[in-house]
């Protein structure tokens, strides 16, 4: 305790990276001004992909905050925080099971042309995010988190443009719209 008075433990906080501090202000920014576009372009499109996305966008801007809140605390609760996100990761996928079901039992379809403009435009937008956080992404385990959130963003985007295809290919909100596979039949 006696090495703690005289500034021992402050090894057990290491000092913040004022650049990783800047590029997590530009991820929170990106992040949430996508999460505005994909809300309403989601909405305005009928799009399950895009609203599960503009709450993906929302939790990695909130991901982003907590992630410059923790930066200056001990490490302990640095790996919380990153235990934590990924419970909150896990809410947001029960969000998007029950908005599919939601949408599948009321026969929406989604507009394709939304879904792959607004999927495109998200793509980039994590794209940039990755490319400012690449140099950080062997920290500690707040830090893997933002990378590891980040890249698989960059995958969930890839998805939404499948589906956006899916729905354009078939004209339906279902992957293969039964009555066109009896027409391609015929």
């Amino acid at each position: 305790m006696g090495d703690c008075c005289s500034g021992g433990c402050a090894a057990d906080t290491p000092p913040v990276d004022a650049r990783y501090r800047r590029v997590l202000w530009m991820a929170l920014l990106v992040n949430a001004g996508m999460f505005g576009v994909e809300l309403a372009g989601g909405r305005a499109a009928g799009s399950v992909s895009l609203l599960a996305d503009a709450v993906d966008f929302f939790g990695d801007a909130a991901n982003y905050g907590i992630s410059l809140f923790v930066l200056g605390l001990a490490p302990v609760w640095r790996s919380r925080t990153a235990l934590v996100k990924g419970a909150t990761m896990g809410a947001y996928g029960a969000f998007v099971i029950g908005s599919a079901l939601w949408h599948l039992a009321s026969g929406t379809v989604p507009v394709a042309h939304a879904m792959g403009v607004i999927g495109t435009v998200a793509l980039l937008a994590n794209g940039l995010v990755a490319a400012l956080l690449f140099a950080f992404r062997h920290g500690d385990a707040n830090m893997r988190s933002v990378w590891m959130c980040t890249r698989n963003d960059m995958i969930g985007n890839v998805a939404v443009l499948l589906a956006a295809l899916g729905v354009w290919q078939a004209g339906s909100g279902l992957p293969a719209n039964p009555a066109a596979i009896v027409e391609l039949r015929r």
